[in-house]
């Protein structure tokens, strides 16, 4: 377990890009450690760089959320190392391509229903305790695009997801963890680009403007 009992601990699932990467980004540079995990080895240590750049502490889990027995080897990390967690930041998503409703490919359903709504569900009962320990936050993230044309994939994962975490955020309203859904600008991620290809990117608000925002309503 950590010596220093008053060092603030950020767990930031989908940290290797995007808003997650900006939002580890931050943190350090708060003074934060982060503890940031994706699948994508080479991104997480270029997040490391960043983060040590500002003078920030970071540990990497490349790890993939959708593995249950590997969330469970990194909670029970986290809980002897840290003794809990005081907030956990989830961008963890996948976002399939756009297709009609009535072709949407299998494949890419099982995927999104796997990353969008059942990992959350599985780190939410494994984090929840470690959230508890420290008087803890979770932070979600909307994207209202269900019900658009195209979208039917990502759109009714992300839904479903959110109105999970809502339900979540309802039963913990007097109690912890407190449960917080921010809606994010749009902004340059890739996963933008694949949906509108061709958009004039510069009138996009920044990842590290955004994060910075959403931190600072959230009191950090």
């Amino acid at each position: 377990m950590s010596n220093d009992p008053e060092q603030k601990i950020a767990l930031v699932t989908g940290a290797s890009r995007g808003l997650g990467a900006a939002m580890a980004e931050a943190l350090g540079a708060k003074g934060w450690h982060v503890l940031a995990v994706a699948r994508t080895t080479g991104a997480l240590e270029e997040l490391d760089d960043r983060i040590r750049a500002v003078g920030g502490k970071a540990t990497l889990a490349p790890m993939d959320v959708t593995v249950p027995e590997a969330m469970v080897q990194l909670t029970k990390a986290m809980l002897d190392r840290w003794g809990g967690v005081d907030l956990w930041v989830h961008t963890a998503i996948h976002a399939a391509p756009l297709s009609p409703a009535a072709q949407l490919d299998g494949k890419d359903w099982a995927k999104a229903m796997a990353v969008n709504l059942d990992a959350t569900r599985g780190l939410m009962t494994l984090i929840e305790p470690l959230l508890r320990l420290r008087d803890g936050t979770a932070m979600f993230f909307d994207d209202p695009c269900g019900g658009q044309a195209y979208y039917g994939n990502y759109g009714a994962t992300k839904a479903g997801q959110i109105a999970l975490v809502r339900s979540w955020a309802a039963e913990t309203v007097r109690i912890s963890p407190r449960v917080i859904v921010a809606e994010p600008a749009p902004m340059p991620t890739a996963i933008r680009a694949r949906f509108h290809p061709g958009e004039d990117r510069s009138k996009l608000i920044p990842c590290r403007d955004e994060a910075a925002r959403i931190l600072a309503e959230a009191g950090y």
